[in-house]
This record gives structure tokens, sequence and C-alpha cells, in this order.
């Protein structure tokens, strides 16, 4: 099983038309087997065909109707972005992704309830997306790295991400689903909500949670484990020698009083009864030694 991304999951893509749009839905339709691309939303070119034959519609509810699509992936720019994830929720997706980074914070503070009291799950803004080895991806990760398993990742970096998948390969881990949830300061699904996710997939054997200083999403998570997670749990934490007060990389990843450190959230997991790594490069064999294997 995976989460997120299945074997019914028909994708529209928001901005097929643009480069950025144009080219990862080539991608995804080169690796996607289960789950389906069906088309793309470009307001203006309804009733035109993309560069990769599929059909253009004017309006995400118009693709629902007539493609019976249920998921999207945004190449938005920035501007327009909040408004498309609106447009995915009002037209009921069960999911969608925001690849687009560099959201004003007030654009996605504004939607912020509409993705509370909706049945839309919304990952990202500034993500890789989502993959379910095997089945599909949409964002913009590389799938030739990812193997069918049993291990989901939830991670704040996209590099991170890829490096993780890289470690549990090496050591013959395949993943269930891998979700880039974003580093922006307002995102869709935190840490929590997808921890619970993959703790509740019984396809998902062991979870590797990657984080970053700033804010206390993961201080969250971990807490969340310790009272219900029977998994066992990797993580890591980038971020370990940042000075207090300096954005580094993700607008969220600022260090602000005695908050957000990294030695701050190291020390909630191991609270938790989570395998914290020093470094990346530890992630594949400490999930190995942790699943007993």
């Amino acid at each position: 099983m995976a989460v997120l991304i299945t074997e019914k999951t028909r994708i529209i893509v928001q901005g097929i038309t643009g480069k950025e749009g144009s080219f990862h839905t080539g991608q995804m339709l080169e690796y996607n087997t289960s789950a389906k691309v069906v088309g793309g939303v470009t307001p203006g070119k309804g009733g035109q065909k993309s560069e990769h034959g599929l059909p253009i519609f004017n309006s995400v509810k118009e693709a629902v109707e007539k493609e019976q699509a249920n998921a999207a992936v945004i190449f938005v720019p920035p501007p327009f972005a909040a408004d498309a994830i609106l447009e995915g929720i009002t037209a009921g997706l069960d999911l969608v992704i925001c690849i687009t980074e560099g959201i004003p914070v007030r654009d996605m503070s504004r939607i912020v309830d509409y993705i509370r009291n909706s049945k839309t799950v919304v990952v990202g803004p500034n993500c890789p997306g989502v993959i379910t080895p095997g089945v599909g991806k949409m964002g913009i990760m590389p799938g030739f790295i990812h193997k069918p398993g049993t291990i989901g990742v939830v991670s704040r970096s996209g590099t991170l991400t890829y490096e993780s998948v890289h470690q549990l390969s090496k050591v013959g881990l395949g993943q269930s689903t891998c979700i880039g949830i974003g580093g922006d300061p307002i995102i869709g699904l935190p840490h929590l909500k997808a921890v619970k996710l993959l703790a509740e997939d019984p396809g998902t054997e062991g979870i590797v949670m990657i984080g970053e200083i700033g804010g206390s999403a993961e201080e969250e998570a971990a807490e969340y484990i310790k009272q219900h997670v029977k998994k066992p749990v990797v993580g890591f934490i980038a971020g370990q020698t940042a000075p207090p007060g300096r954005r580094m990389g993700h607008a969220g990843a600022i260090i602000s009083g005695s908050s957000g450190t990294a030695q701050t959230k190291m020390k909630a997991m191991k609270d938790a009864g989570i395998h914290v790594c020093e470094s990346p490069a530890e992630i594949g064999e400490t999930m190995k030694k942790a699943l007993g294997k």
C-alpha cells in the first residue's frame, strides 16, 4: 500500500504550458504506471492539446468533470500559485501538490482556513512533491533513485529527501511513499500530519523524518510519535551549525531566540525514542538496524 498517490490517482498539471510544467509533465508521464496524468489547466487555452498530447482545460473544475481528475500538481508562478491551490480545494480534489517557490507568506496565510476545513490534502508549497515508487510521482524528484518498498520518508528538504532515499536504497530498503513537505513557514501538510499518514499505512514498516532549524513542527511530530507510533522512526535535523537569526536556505529555516534550534529538535526526537542521526549518510544503516535487519 501507499499514501497520497495510489493506482487510483488521476493527475492534472496546473501550469502545464509553462516551461517547468511542460518539462515535468513529460517526466511524470515517463515514470508513472498506475497513477495517470490525464490533462492540464491553463486559463484561456482550454480545448487545446499540450505538447504531450494531453487535453488542456480552462479550470480545475472542468478537468474534474471531463477527466475525473482527483489530484493536481501546481507549476504556476508565485503571484498566482495560492489561487491555484484554492481552485483545487474548491473543485474538491483529494490531493493538491504545490511545487512553486516564492509564494508570499500573506498569500498562503489567507488560505490556511480553506485547507483546514476541506477534504483536500495540500502538500507544499516550495516542495519537490510526492512519489510512491513504482506507482507514480507528482513533482520534480528523480524517479530512478527510488525503489518500491516499506519505508516512508517525510522531509522539509528536497535535496535531503533524495539523499535519504539513496541511503535507504543502498542498504536494500525501498520506499512506500516519499513526501517532500516544503520549507516555507506556512505549508499545507506539516510533519505531524505526514507522519500520521505513514504511521497508519499498513504498507509502511518504518519512517524517516527529516527536519530543519526553525519553527516547532518537528517537536510536535516527535510528541505524536512518542504517544502513538510503534514503528521505528529515524530522524535527522539539518542546520546543526546555523547561527541564530540568519535564514538558511528555506524561508522557514531561521532560529528565533532559543527556539527552533537543531539541538532542541534533536533532543525532542531522542526523548520520543526516535533514532537520531548526526549525518544523513547514517540514515540507511540506522533504519536497517532499527528494523533488526
